[in-house]
């Protein structure tokens, strides 16, 4: 058989259509021509791939250009001058292989399409964030250079927008904390700073403001949160308020308290 024969009927040697006579006739070409072979498993494959594959539904747009390209196909075979079975089988095949495949490419087009397009949102949402995140760390660290308390008070508590502050706005709250002048700024520093305990820096600067502080409500605040996160480095700084005489004695009863569960 000719290679030409055989790829006139292997559509419907797919389809289960042929004759016995002509089944057999292709049995042998395969046997013959192992390499044929592969031009079936391709074919296959291709049929298998549009009857698994779960698409996105075309847009309206693109199915009436379809039907309207299928309806100008079909009102061109009907002016075609009818051809023998053999020839007429040769040209049905291509047909289904041209629309197949057109239906492949509008298909992928379609899935390219909608594949970069939602990449290109992705990305202009995380550039956004990144963008309302930097601003909103810029406003932080210029109200908290405010000269009005209620202001630096409000640049603190914009720490609750950050989720994860970077190493310069965790510095601006320890400013804060050790050096503000005013008791609310830093007691309110405190309690943004007390929402990253696991930070080096922030124990550092715990430690550091319990030797500082002289508003008894914040070195409380101060002991029970590193009572809490028992850090060892405090042990050392408690024990001299302990022994300092101007300490006040609920704050020593504090210490006390929370010292054996350090050590």
């Amino acid at each position: 058989m000719e290679k030409q024969r055989f790829s006139e009927l292997l559509l419907e040697y797919l389809d289960g259509s042929l004759s016995k006579e002509e089944m057999e006739e292709v049995n042998e070409h395969l046997k013959q021509f192992p390499e044929s072979r592969q031009e079936l498993d391709e074919l296959k494959q291709l049929f298998n791939a549009f009857g698994e594959e779960k698409v996105s539904v075309p847009s309206d747009r693109l199915r009436i250009n379809f039907e309207a390209a299928l309806e100008a196909e079909k009102e061109m075979q009907s002016k075609v001058v009818p051809l023998d079975r053999k020839e007429n089988k040769s040209v049905w095949a291509s047909n289904v292989l041209k629309i197949a495949a057109s239906i492949a490419l509008l298909v992928a087009s379609f899935q390219m399409g909608s594949f970069f397009q939602q990449k290109q949102v992705d990305q202009d949402i995380v550039q956004l964030e990144n963008e309302t995140l930097q601003m909103k760390q810029t406003v932080m660290l210029s109200l908290m250079e405010n000269q009005s308390a209620s202001k630096r008070i409000q640049g603190v508590h914009y720490i609750e927008e950050i989720p994860e502050p970077d190493e310069a706005v965790v510095i601006a709250l320890a400013n804060r904390m050790l050096n503000d002048e005013n008791d609310n700024v830093r007691l309110t520093a405190f309690e943004a700073l007390s929402r990253f305990t696991a930070s080096e820096t922030v124990k550092n600067v715990f430690i550091e403001a319990l030797g500082r502080e002289k508003n008894p409500s914040i070195q409380i605040a101060i002991i029970q949160v590193l009572v809490q996160i028992q850090e060892k480095k405090a042990v050392e700084p408690m024990q001299r308020l302990l022994e300092q005489e101007d300490t006040q004695p609920f704050i020593k009863e504090q210490i006390k308290t929370g010292l054996p569960k350090i050590i």
